[in-house]
């Protein structure tokens, strides 16, 4: 019995694998199921977005009667830790630990501040709105919900950068394309399915409610990142490692970095991937209301806006990771895709003038499609160039970049719309503020495309990694199972 079990669940792993986005990311060094587990982080980190971002910025403004500009200051401020990412990817580069460990103490000491942020925010919500039982002065309210959304946002951008920074070290470096790919797809996954769940739960809104599903969330991302450590990084302990290793110094931050930007390249590197992040983001809180008050789409069919953005950058990803796989040049990628956003860009402002909401659909789909071929170029290229050892320096420097460019362009896309529409010209009518910011965003988009063609144009002189073994195990190394 015991053997035909086996065959079975044999058989389902390896034949239906193949049905898994991204499953020939698997290498016998990291095998799928190892993949998947650590990915996980990816999830919990989708799911404290999508709290963020989307349910708490509804229910504090609806149920709870929050102004919308304390709303907007609360949501931003996670934002604050994104330029330090580059910072939080150099300490795990250089950290040295008893245990033998480098990426590992990170990701906990985050899902542990992650934890915290969301284990305090319910009630300091509550406190902030005046629905909680205690009498307290507001600022206290107004204090401790900023705090809570610091810890979720310091949490949030540790675990992702190391999390990604451990990744690349488990993974072989020509399978190292597929690895990103996979990784975004649990994001968009983990953000899915957390919208689903937090709908669901929130269907009858109660301020005991919304304790439990804000904690449920914490518990929640402690399990998930528990699960997707478990024995995966190889330890290295400190009785392993020769005199001259315990003896030398660790280069400081700053020597990292004049290290890591020697030639210009990287600082091209990090301009572009700004740029053009900016310019797949400053309309993200602008899809919906386009689509309602200009096309005059129905609530659900707006909604439906979203999930056709998330396909078109599922598609961008599965292209990207097959073709960046064979060699292809991640820059070149990343170049088309900005390509592909300007006609989409273009089909979303005609939608207007022309009345042909099939327009908008379009270009709300090459747009995702776009932003995904950009984003896996950008990503992978910062990952192949990478100096030796400093791996979590370079994806920090680009997650920084993408998350402080992604963030001041959503703010600046909701404020230049109502700018325009409340004092500029109306030539186009109502949709005149949309048009404005969608056809900066195709400045954007241009000004990306010529910040990335000397990257073509040469080749790049940045140190690469020397080919390690995965998970920077060498001959000495107590293995990750011990």
């Amino acid at each position: 019995m015991t053997s035909i079990s086996q065959r079975v669940t044999g058989f389902v792993f390896s034949r239906g694998a193949g049905f898994l986005p991204f499953a020939d990311a698997a290498t016998p060094e990291l095998p799928l199921s190892r993949l998947l587990r650590l990915s996980l982080f990816q999830v919990s980190v989708g799911m404290a977005l999508v709290l963020l971002v989307g349910t708490l910025n509804r229910v504090m403004i609806v149920e709870l009667n929050v102004p919308a500009s304390v709303v907007a200051i609360m949501v931003s401020m996670p934002l604050f830790f994104a330029p330090f990412r580059a910072i939080i990817g150099h300490r795990s580069d250089t950290h040295k630990s008893v245990l033998g460990w480098r990426r590992v103490p990170f990701i906990w000491q985050g899902s542990l501040v992650q934890f915290g942020g969301l284990a305090i925010m319910p009630f300091a919500i509550l406190i902030l709105s005046g629905q909680g039982e205690m009498h307290v002065p507001v600022w206290i309210g107004h204090l401790a919900a900023g705090f809570a959304f610091l810890l979720v946002g310091a949490g949030l951008h540790t675990v992702q950068t190391v999390g990604l920074a451990l990744a690349t070290d488990l993974a072989p470096k020509e399978s190292q394309p597929k690895v990103v790919g996979l990784m975004y797809v649990m994001l968009l996954f983990g953000m899915i399915v957390s919208a689903i769940i937090f709908g669901l739960l929130l269907t009858e809104f109660t301020p005991g409610r919304l304790i439990q599903v804000i904690q449920g969330a914490a518990v929640a991302t402690l399990v998930l990142n528990t699960i997707a450590l478990w024995k995966q990084e190889a330890r290295r302990p400190s009785r392993l490692l020769t005199e001259e290793e315990r003896n030398q110094k660790d280069p400081t931050f700053q020597e990292s970095w004049a290290a890591f930007v020697q030639g210009g390249s990287a600082i091209r590197r990090l301009v572009a991937v700004g740029l053009g992040t900016a310019a797949f983001s400053m309309h993200d809180v602008l899809l919906e209301p386009y689509g309602g008050q200009i096309l005059h789409l129905s609530v659900s069919a707006t909604t439906k806006l979203t999930a056709t953005l998330a396909v078109g950058g599922l598609l961008g990803f599965a292209l990207a990771s097959r073709v960046l796989s064979r060699g292809f040049d991640p820059f070149r990628m990343a170049f088309y895709g900005a390509l592909v956003g300007i006609p989409a860009f273009l089909a979303v402002i005609m939608a207007a003038p022309a009345s042909q909401p099939w327009l908008f659909v379009v270009g709300t789909s090459l747009i995702g499609f776009g932003a995904g071929l950009f984003g896996h170029g950008t990503l992978t290229a910062t990952m192949n160039l990478a100096p030796k050892d400093q791996t979590g320096l370079a994806l920090g420097a680009w997650g920084a970049a993408q998350a402080t460019a992604a963030g001041f362009a959503v703010a600046s896309g909701g404020i230049i719309r109502d700018i325009i529409s409340n004092w500029g010209d109306q030539s186009f009518g109502p949709a005149t503020g949309y048009i404005v910011v969608y056809s900066i965003e195709i400045v954007l988009l241009l000004a990306a495309l010529i910040a990335m063609i000397p990257l073509l144009r040469a080749k790049a002189t940045a140190p690469s990694k020397e080919e390690t073994p995965a998970s920077d195990i060498r001959p000495d190394a107590v293995p990750a199972d011990a």
